[in-house]
């Protein structure tokens, strides 16, 4: 099992502890990783289409000329990609456009075959759920979890999960949590936006939605929340600080990326998975992992 991995600017950027832990997970579990190295971000969500298709193509034919699908984990980057990929694979005048105009110079060319999945469904989909249960060294007993899917990993559809069977990705972090022994703490806004892609254009709004989806976890009891994006694992961990600060009220509720998360049931200590370069504290989650080992 191998994959062309593209890791985003995020996890090795602005929360650099994220990156290690996916590799040293995939290397767990004997998942293949080819790093695209020569590649650009997807933009995020930010840049305009006419702008991020041809950068994103050319990822798409990079990842051809390894014959390997795309991996990543990051969800911006899966929603991104997923919808520039839909676009691209069902308007082949578009595509050959792109590929005159923009890869063609490089030697490139996008034939519409690559196919771009984030680790969370490659779990389910190509791993299997019953291998994962054999590799769990670590039943996460006792730990309240909250999912958070973000804005970018359960839609559009036509994207995202295009058939009645792919319409399960809509619940894979709910369900994954379970497999792994933890206890589902379930909230109302798992798959709304973290804020983060207005905080420089609305800080005051992007903080009240970071303080929100944590707040209601923490309230319903939750130990943690887990996210698979690094981009809303940076604004729900490292921007809680200063959400608290503008709630009037401390919340204190520790993020993990989804390897990390995977990570501990597989049997890694919390400082392997880099828990301790987190902004948030996650002495609470390290000291329930600890009495399970």
């Amino acid at each position: 099992m191998k994959y062309a991995f593209y890791p985003g600017c995020v996890s090795r950027g602005g929360c650099p502890e994220l990156y290690p832990s996916a590799v040293k997970v995939s290397a767990k579990l004997g998942i293949e990783l080819e790093e695209m190295k020569d590649v650009a971000c997807t933009g995020a969500g930010v840049l305009p289409q006419h702008l991020s298709d041809p950068i994103n193509a050319r990822t798409f034919a990079k990842a051809e000329q390894l014959g390997l699908p795309i991996m990543t984990i990051c969800s911006t980057c899966q929603g991104v990609m997923a919808q520039a990929n839909y676009r691209l694979k069902n308007d082949s005048e578009y595509r050959e456009k792109i590929n005159r105009e923009y890869l063609a110079e490089e030697g490139l060319e996008y034939k519409g075959t690559t196919e771009v999945k984030h680790l969370l469904w490659v779990l389910f989909e190509d791993y299997g759920v019953d291998k994962l249960k054999t590799m769990i060294r670590r039943p996460l007993k006792g730990l309240r979890v909250s999912p958070f899917y973000g804005c970018f990993l359960r839609r559009p559809p036509e994207a995202i999960t295009p058939t009645k069977e792919l319409s399960r990705r809509k619940n894979y972090l709910d369900e994954l949590i379970g497999i792994l022994g933890a206890e589902l703490t379930d909230i109302s806004g798992k798959g709304k936006c973290c804020g983060f892609p207005i905080l420089t254009a609305n800080e005051e709004n992007s903080l009240a939605m970071a303080g929100k989806h944590t707040g209601e976890a923490k309230e319903k009891g939750a130990d943690c929340m887990v996210t698979p994006c690094p981009l809303c694992h940076l604004n729900l961990d490292g921007n809680q600080p200063r959400a608290e600060a503008q709630k009037g009220e401390k919340i204190g509720l520790p993020i993990l990326h989804l390897p990390q998360f995977v990570g501990l049931a597989l049997g890694f200590d919390p400082e392997e998975m880099n828990l301790k370069r987190h902004i948030v504290s996650t002495r609470a989650v390290e000291t329930k992992v600890e009495m399970l080992a």
